[in-house]
């Protein structure tokens, strides 16, 4: 645990001062710098989208300080007959529970269901029009107004390759999380446990830029705690999903593709929403309706992982070395 804890005190005291001495002063419009060479809105981005990296760093700076070294990085996967069928439920899975959590909600409020993402493309229009566009702009724009089947094509083939084209930030997460910090707590807790705290403290670990409205957004009852809450409770239901597909294949490596599918295409079904959603309730899977399917597949691979271990049949993944052992100096 004392290794885990040092992870810890690392990621979070490094993403801390980041968010509050960088990622702050952009998102309050007090940086000079940051609109320099990027729009406000894209500096902001940017600079959340390099927190991702910090989970990572941590693991390499835990590994050097406490002499633990490089063995046991979780990466290399089990044979690919027996990882493989889970690397594409790490890959497509994510679609799946956000299209089938999209469905629930608009079911649920069908009076929210906008087939002809009509509100989406006449915002889209009204924005191109308030920057200047140009008439071949607003005409693309008017183009995918006439055609949403096949936007809703093309959005789709863009959500099938997010995991690709997130891959490496998500790794930055995920190696940390899912490489590093679960399994040694898996060494010191039990399954159920290990997959509640692990998902709690990524929660944390996002709540400075939640209280600026990362996810959640600003103005709503019990701001920023509440968001921070669902962010807790989102993170932990995801984190057993990351966690599972680790464990099946081996490998973060799954984890990051995982991860990557979910931030590629949770806000795509917002497109069809007549309100724009929203993010405690749904179309987007974090919302308590639209994240319904993902609660049920996360319960079941908990259930699945419960079992396994009283039956001696769970194999997670080893992180470094136990607890007082240092690597060998030759």
């Amino acid at each position: 645990m004392k290794r885990a804890l040092v992870f810890l005190a690392i990621t979070f005291g490094i993403t801390y001062a980041y968010d509050f001495l960088v990622v702050y002063p952009i998102a309050q419009g007090t940086a000079p710098y940051a609109s320099e060479f990027l729009s406000p809105d894209l500096a902001y981005m940017v600079a959340v989208a390099l927190t991702m990296f910090f989970p990572a760093l941590g693991v390499v700076l835990t590994r050097l300080v406490t002499r633990e070294g490089f063995r046991n990085c979780v990466l290399k996967p089990r044979p690919w007959r027996q990882s493989l069928p889970w690397f594409a439920v790490a890959w497509f899975g994510p679609l799946l529970f956000v299209i089938a959590g999209a469905v629930v909600y608009f079911l649920a409020f069908p009076d929210d269901f906008d087939p002809n993402m009509t509100s989406f493309f006449a915002a889209q229009r009204e924005a191109a029009a308030a920057s200047g566009a140009d008439g071949a702009t607003l005409a693309a724009v008017d183009a995918s107004a006439a055609n949403p089947p096949l936007f809703a094509l093309i959005l789709l083939g863009q959500c099938a390759i997010a995991p690709a084209l997130n891959l490496v930030t998500t790794f930055g997460e995920e190696w940390g999380w899912r490489g590093y910090l679960m399994p040694k707590l898996a060494t010191r807790l039990s399954t159920v446990p290990t997959m509640l705290v692990t998902g709690i403290i990524w929660g944390l670990w996002h709540a400075p830029v939640v209280a600026l409205g990362h996810n959640y957004g600003t103005g709503y009852p019990g701001e920023p705690f509440g968001g921070i809450a669902a962010m807790c409770a989102w993170c932990t239901v995801l984190a057993i999903f990351l966690s599972y597909v680790t464990i099946r294949t081996g490998s973060t490596f799954a984890a990051a593709i995982g991860h990557g599918a979910v931030n590629g295409t949770t806000n795509g079904v917002t497109l069809f929403s007549l309100s724009g959603g929203n993010p405690f309730v749904g179309p987007l899977c974090t919302g308590i309706v639209g994240g319904l399917p993902l609660l049920v597949v996360a319960a079941a691979m908990l259930w699945n992982m419960r079992r396994r271990e009283k039956a001696g049949t769970l194999h997670i993944p080893e992180a470094g070395l136990p607890d007082g052992m240092r690597r060998s100096r030759r």
